[in-house]
């Protein structure tokens, strides 16, 4: 079926970004792969082009009960144009700034092809498991697209967002900052290059694509 996402049990985690040049310079085409599952086949391929923001093609089956989420980016009130794409609509509360979240998160960067910088997925413990990403709602020190994304969440939801360079990052203390030390000068030094953004590059050099996955919240 085409033009729609289908939302089921089951768990959708983890999501690949690749992204492909088009004919125009300043465009690019976002393909996600979607994972298989037993109770539901994709034909594992959305496509959008950040030109116009706008899903190109899906193509779904599924034998399973499911309800049909919008298969479109939006653009979320007060976010300062972040477009946001929700993957898998979650089922507990809604966070309001002040509370403590825990996110899991792939983190990509548009002016390098879809370069992923990071990821929570990668970061782990001592028995194995992803430790997520936890910050105090509102407090300033996360970059405002990540922000803007999560308060209209609801916990277990998964949602991709494309945030313009001027809700992400704003200097290098800002968070979620990767911990690899090349990934971080890699993701700073194309963002903040002074030669291209002289070159009027900044609308595009800072553009960032994040999937992110409510995990809990609690009061802080």
């Amino acid at each position: 079926m085409k033009g729609e996402l289908k939302q089921c049990s089951s768990s959708l985690l983890l999501y690949h970004v690749d992204l492909v040049p088009t004919t125009s310079s300043s465009a690019f085409k976002i393909c996600a792969n979607l994972p298989k599952s037993s109770s539901i086949s994709l034909t594992r391929r959305i496509c959008i082009s950040l030109s116009t923001i706008s899903v190109l093609t899906l193509s779904s089956s599924s034998n399973s009960t499911c309800s049909s989420i919008p298969q479109q980016f939006v653009v979320l009130p007060n976010s300062g144009g972040v477009r946001a794409l929700d993957l898998r609509i979650g089922d507990g509360d809604i966070p309001v700034d002040g509370h403590q979240v825990a996110i899991h998160y792939y983190g990509r960067l548009a002016a390098k092809q879809g370069w992923r910088f990071d990821s929570t997925y990668d970061h782990r413990d001592e028995t194995g498991e992803p430790i997520p990403f936890i910050f105090i709602l509102g407090s300033g020190k996360v970059i405002s697209g990540i922000e803007a994304a999560v308060r209209s969440m609801k916990v277990g939801g998964i949602r991709r967002v494309i945030i313009p360079p001027s809700q992400g990052y704003q200097n290098t203390s800002q968070q979620p900052i990767p911990p690899n030390f090349f990934d971080r000068q890699r993701l700073f030094t194309t963002i903040f290059n002074p030669t291209r953004l002289a070159n009027g590059e900044g609308s595009t050099l800072g553009t960032l694509i994040f999937d992110i996955e409510l995990v809990s919240l609690r009061h802080h």
